[in-house]
């Protein structure tokens, strides 16, 4: 009886997931205006490559001209539209930091699901990850690629490797929590088998941190992604991305300062948009985080004679 009652039940999620998070957009403008604004980002990313000048047509008579009617962000050393290139270099940073993004939220929410769930495998899983952890992000980026040679595929499974104890370790934390529940106490004395209990009440409750992780990722792989780029150890030109263009325009930061403003600005814009909806967003799934939120909003609310 309490076995078939249990087996057939629901899966338990608890009250902040989806809810929770349309509350928080229906009551934060910051946050839809943000998000509405890196939509239209990368929108234009998408569509706007289609009605401007090829990144590849250069134009040496027009070389490191300032911003224009004819070319809103001026033109590079080779007189190739800034523009063009800003845009189309888009689609790779972008491109890549989510497809980085997608594969460490993957593989740390494997990793940590099964070390928050199975004791026995969290002191081996963890003591990697720690040592991962151990070593400088940027540092070990770089030793992969130049080991295994700069190729968008090498610099995606160096970032890989470099953020998935970061997702692993949040993920387990959650899990953590989750296991001492009641409803996962009842589960068990019921019969339901580990990995059904994992699969079925765990990860459901897992999935909106997990969502937060991708979100808040996705602007550190944006960030590493720029400077390997830069370092020339990422997308090789003449293929643009944010980060080789501000190393092309490195040398001409006197003459045509634009060439690194632009694509320098981008980036910090789109990083700002990410941490800024992720951090809005971890208030919907996270107490800890959203009792600190409703403290500080009291606090500003309190008279100050009081």
């Amino acid at each position: 009886m309490s076995v078939a009652l249990v087996e057939k039940t629901s899966p338990v999620r608890e009250k902040p997931s989806s809810g929770r998070a349309a509350k928080v957009f229906r009551r934060n403008r910051m946050l839809v205006i943000t998000t509405a604004i890196l939509a239209v980002i990368v929108l234009a990313v998408i569509v706007l490559p289609f009605f401007l000048p090829s990144v590849s047509a250069t134009d040496p008579v027009n070389r490191l001209l300032p911003p224009s009617a004819a070319h809103p962000l001026g033109t590079d050393s080779f007189g190739r539209d800034v523009l063009a290139r800003l845009v189309s270099g888009g689609r790779a940073s972008l491109g890549l930091s989510a497809l980085i993004t997608l594969c460490a939220a993957f593989t740390g929410l494997v990793i940590g699901l099964i070390s928050g769930f199975f004791r026995a495998a969290d002191a081996v899983l963890m003591r990697v990850m720690d040592a991962w952890m151990s070593f400088p992000a940027i540092i070990l980026a770089m030793a992969l690629a130049i080991s295994l040679g700069a190729s968008i595929w090498t610099e995606l499974i160096a970032l890989t490797v470099i953020f998935t104890p970061f997702t692993a370790r949040v993920i387990r934390s959650r899990v953590l929590g989750i296991a001492g529940r009641a409803y996962i106490g009842a589960a068990r004395v019921s019969g339901m088998s580990r990995w059904k209990i994992l699969v079925v009440h765990v990860f459901p409750n897992v999935l909106p941190l997990a969502l937060v992780q991708v979100v808040i990722l996705s602007a550190a792989a944006m960030l590493v992604d720029g400077a390997m780029s830069f370092l020339g150890l990422g997308i090789a030109p003449p293929t643009p991305t944010w980060g080789n263009m501000i190393a092309e325009g490195r040398s001409y930061l006197v003459q045509a300062p634009w060439l690194v403003i632009v694509p320098g600005v981008t980036i910090m814009v789109c990083v700002f948009l990410l941490n800024l909806i992720g951090s809005s967003l971890r208030i919907a799934v996270d107490a800890r985080a959203r009792t600190l939120s409703d403290m500080q909003r009291l606090r500003t609310r309190r008279p100050s004679g009081s």
